[in-house]
């Protein structure tokens, strides 16, 4: 490999998702002195000329290194959790994080089944000595308080028994709540529904409202996000796993958003990561491995290709 060919794959080597540890030892940790300052040189986005005549890291640069090294490690460490203490611990991050992370409590509520929710509720008791509740109410405010309790306190019924004038009305009084125009996160029978209906119950609701309606329910609630993603978890799952790791793919992405690509690749591994897969290829034209290859290097991108490779 040329000199060239190798600071260009220096350069990839710090960019994307992870980093190519492997370039690293074999490019960087052989490199003397000045093939280093010519790599600095070569990376103006990375380092800048400092005034007394030397390249210097840029401090953002080095904070955003430091979690992109980290990514292998915490994706190995959450896949040996149990998952009761995953998700136990996802959503106290998400809580301690702020209403930017609450959609991963409305993801662990409504993606996990009955008894694997209550399981994270116990590992949450086990964790830090509150209740789930308690801290959602302690750190939450405002009307999507309601909500957030009812879904992480739900214990839904699994089975497949239907009422059809039940599943006609309620999807009636969801219409009825979104032509109103008032904020249906204060909608007590909206909140109810959304809380303590069966899974199996809420997706021939979802279907009976695209009938009467001629659209999408969650394409509707959008502008209630909360709510839009509560159906979305419920009813629509592949659809709604593969808008996050679509967000969390991008080349620009935050810190923040580049985290569900981790959490969403770990959690459903061992659940419906095809599902997802097949879903992300009919929404975006690509398979999921093939953009993760395409944007992860290194550990990290084996380790998420590997997982997903085993729903095979």
């Amino acid at each position: 490999m040329s000199q060239s060919d190798e600071l260009e794959a220096l350069s990839r080597a710090f960019s994307g998702h992870g980093v190519d540890e492997r370039t690293l030892i074999a490019v960087l940790g052989k490199s003397r002195p000045e093939k280093r300052k010519t790599f600095r040189k070569r990376n103006p986005h990375l380092f800048k000329e400092d005034e007394r005549s030397f390249e210097r890291w840029y401090d953002d640069r080095i904070k955003l290194l430091k979690h992109e090294f980290m990514r292998f490690k915490n994706a190995v460490v959450l896949w040996a959790m149990h998952p009761w203490e995953r998700d136990a611990r996802l959503m106290k991050e998400a809580l301690t994080g702020g209403p930017d992370s609450y959609n991963v409590l409305i993801e662990v509520a409504c993606t996990r089944s009955s008894d694997e929710l209550l399981g994270a509720r116990r590992a949450y008791h086990s964790l830090y000595e509150y209740s789930i509740e308690e801290d959602v109410t302690s750190h939450v405010h405002g009307p999507e308080c309601k909500l957030l309790v009812g879904l992480v306190s739900a214990y839904r019924y699994e089975g497949s028994k239907l009422k059809e004038d039940m599943v006609k009305a309620e999807a009636k009084t969801l219409l009825n709540a979104i032509q109103s125009g008032e904020n249906k996160t204060e909608d007590d029978e909206v909140i109810k529904l959304l809380t303590t209906r069966s899974k199996h119950h809420l997706k021939a609701v979802y279907k009976n409202y695209q009938e009467i309606s001629g659209s999408n329910l969650d394409e509707d609630l959008k502008s209630d996000s909360r709510l839009q993603e509560t159906v979305q978890c419920l009813c629509t799952p592949d659809k709604y796993f593969s808008q996050v790791l679509d967000l969390a793919l991008r080349t620009d992405a935050d810190k923040s958003t580049k985290k569900a690509l981790t959490r969403v690749i770990v959690t459903r591994a061992d659940v419906d990561v095809k599902e997802i897969d097949e879903e992300y290829n009919k929404m975006y034209g690509v398979h999921l491995t093939k953009k993760i290859e395409d944007t992860a290097n290194g550990n990290y991108k084996d380790f998420l290709l590997t997982l997903i490779a085993k729903g095979d």
